[in-house]
């Protein structure tokens, strides 16, 4: 196994250390993590399911499956089998652990992009290449390519042109492209489109997969709820090692899971909390002197004021605002930071005052 990086996060301990040395307290931009309230039915859901003595299945529930082919067809014109769904405790695990799953010898991911698709290249044994576009791997063969729209850290959104390409690319040379979705709902100024859609696959899923997340729509990311679909083979691969390894979703999770898909007036609510809070806060710090970059998607503003992305950091953290170094995601990211909108509105307004 490769060797595995440092924690980033550690290192962004002194500047929160600053930030909370303001009078009026930190405002934490730097994690994506959700600080609204889980949805209302998908706590009934879980409570109801709290009887749960006997052991989970792997491969979910109908109810589940059937849940999340549905708000595909729903929500984004994909048409999967329920058969084709496999619930994932949360989808972290599951991007760090693919290359390994699939016996990957070389993984591509973006140039920016998620720490854990690097990790799990690691992990794997994996040779890994940060690349946007293909035709650098020149002759070399690629296992895993993965592709992530929108992006983090940049809410870059990939045309379904783009996305063609890479299909077919990967296609002639027999990899896998495996897309990390869990931003997919929210598009702004972009609308966002899944690598299973068919105007991108020609209506075959063979070597695709797509990973989605509830973290995000449904501020479920303490319940560890996503799950991945795609081609049939494959899915019945993973499903096969998960069984081997134990990785079952809990059961009342499962429950909460199947309700949150199922129900679209809660992600609408928080899609309009978030949408809120990006009209306040982007003005405000275009104004202070940042470019805000990409940012059509997503919940992060990819923003520059043309410094090393650490002396931005520094600056920010003197007014208390906590952000992420856009190194964190690539050396292309030195000059950039990432500030994130899942702050409460009263931090959101903490900030726009302070940047002033």
């Amino acid at each position: 196994m490769n060797t595995l990086p440092d924690f980033p996060w550690d290192r962004l301990e002194p500047f929160k250390e600053r930030a909370r040395a303001h009078p009026d307290g930190i405002v934490d931009l730097s994690v994506g993590t959700p600080v609204d309230p889980v949805p209302r039915i998908v706590q009934d859901a879980l409570a109801a399911a709290a009887d749960s003595p006997g052991y989970p299945a792997t491969h979910g529930t109908q109810r589940l499956r059937e849940a999340a082919a549905g708000w595909l067809s729903r929500r984004h014109g994909v048409g999967v089998d329920q058969r084709d769904v496999l619930p994932v405790i949360g989808t972290k695990e599951l991007v760090a652990w693919l290359p390994t799953y699939l016996g990957a010898g070389r993984v591509v991911f973006p140039e920016l992009a998620y720490p854990t698709y690097d990790v799990g290249a690691r992990l794997a044994g994996a040779s890994a290449l940060a690349s946007d576009g293909l035709l650098a791997l020149g002759p070399d063969r690629a296992d895993l390519v993965w592709v992530n729209s929108p992006g983090n850290p940049t809410g870059r959104v990939l045309p379904a042109e783009h996305l063609r390409k890479v299909v077919a690319w990967a296609r002639e040379r027999g990899a896998i492209v495996a897309s990390d979705e869990c931003y997919i709902e929210l598009g702004w100024e972009e609308r966002p489109v899944s690598i299973l859609h068919p105007d991108v696959c020609g209506g075959s899923h063979e070597g695709l997969l797509a990973v989605h997340s509830l973290s995000k729509r449904s501020n479920l990311a303490g319940y560890r709820a996503g799950f991945v679909t795609g081609d049939p083979a494959l899915v019945k691969r993973l499903l096969e090692t998960r069984k081997h390894a134990g990785m079952m979703m809990p059961a009342p999770v499962q429950a909460a899971m199947a309700a949150a898909l199922g129900d679209d007036a809660h992600a609408e609510e928080q899609r309009e909390r978030y949408s809120g809070r990006r009209a306040r806060l982007r003005p405000a710090l275009e104004k202070a002197g940042w470019r805000i970059d990409h940012s059509t998607a997503g919940l992060y503003f990819w923003a520059t004021n043309g410094e090393k992305s650490w002396d931005q950091v520094g600056k920010l953290a003197e007014i208390g605002i906590l952000v992420a170094p856009g190194d964190f995601y690539g050396s292309a990211g030195d000059r950039h930071i990432r500030i994130a909108v899942t702050a409460t509105d009263e931090r959101v307004d903490a900030a726009v005052g302070r940047l002033q």
